[in-house]
Order: structure tokens, then C-alpha cells, then sequence
């Protein structure tokens, strides 16, 4: 019974948690979505769609295509390891737990949240949101060390860039 529980605890900790390889289920379901029924059940037929597909999708969701080698320039090609299962009616959140298995860089594909500045308390965001609103912005922060430093320059500039509604 103690080897039962161990695989058991295995299984789970393979388990993908919800906010894990966002990228990865949305753009399978999404491109699941478009498929024809007959195109479903071949998996050469999945793969060629799934090239076409490619061609349309930009930032994270061609990052994605490009790991599994949906693009012309991609390095490798894991396509197999999408076709088949798609082939078999695997949901996705299962299938980018496998292609995980393959190529963990796949779960690592985040969207870019949108923070809105009039809603929400900058000193709970993390250090890289806060950067990534300074780039938004195309403003540096010369000197910034320290999560304070960020928060100040972004205060600083907040009023040039944030519009409040009265």
C-alpha cells in the first residue's frame, strides 16, 4: 500500500496546476476548435493544419509553434506528440502535460497580464510586473535596486501616463 500512495503522490505532482502552461492549453483549444471532424482522426492531416495555424498566430502563441516545430524556422519538431493525441480526443490541459514531458520551456509561456493602475496596489505586484509597466511605458529606472525604488519611479511617472476617470 505505501508504493500505491507514492505513485499515487507521483501522479498528482505531474498533474499541470491551473495558471500552468496557459499558453500551451489555450492555443491547443483554440486550434482543436477549428478543426474539421475528418482532419480529427489523421494525424498528417493535424500536423499540416497545424503548420497552417502557425502561420497566423504571433508573440507567446508563436512561441509555442516554434517549440514544437509548427514553423518553418523551428530547430526541432515534437509535432507527434500533438497530433496523436489530439488524434485520440486527449483533452488539452493532457496533452501540454506530455509535450511538458518533452520540452519544459512549453509551460514556461505566460500571457502578458494588463495591470490597470487605478485598480490595483503596486506595492503587491512583483518586481518583473513592475518592470514590464516601466517598458510599457519605454521609461528606465536608472538606478533601481531595490521593489521601493521601481514603486517611486512608477508613482513618479504614473501622471503622465495614467489617465483617472472623475
Amino acid at each position: 500500500s505505501y508504493l500505491l500512495y507514492i505513485l499515487i503522490s507521483i501522479s498528482f505532482s505531474i498533474a499541470l496546476k491551473p495558471d500552468e502552461c496557459e499558453v500551451c492549453i489555450q492555443t491547443v483549444n483554440k486550434f482543436i476548435s477549428q478543426l474539421d471532424e475528418n482532419v480529427k482522426k489523421d494525424t498528417k492531416k493535424i500536423e499540416d493544419e497545424f503548420k497552417n495555424f502557425c502561420k497566423t498566430t504571433k508573440s507567446k502563441e508563436n512561441r509555442f509553434c516554434y517549440y514544437l516545430g509548427g514553423l518553418e524556422e523551428s530547430a526541432t519538431g515534437i509535432l507527434g506528440e500533438l497530433s496523436k493525441p489530439i488524434s485520440w480526443s486527449m483533452p488539452a490541459d493532457k496533452i501540454c502535460e506530455k509535450l511538458k514531458k518533452k520540452d519544459a520551456q512549453i509551460c514556461d509561456l505566460r500571457f502578458e497580464k494588463t495591470i490597470d493602475l487605478n485598480s490595483v496596489d503596486i506595492k503587491k505586484l512583483k518586481v518583473r510586473d513592475l518592470k514590464k509597466i516601466l517598458s510599457d511605458w519605454d521609461e528606465n529606472c536608472d538606478g533601481c535596486i531595490e521593489k521601493t525604488d521601481f514603486i517611486n519611479k512608477i508613482e513618479e511617472l504614473k501622471p503622465k501616463y495614467v489617465r483617472t476617470e472623475l
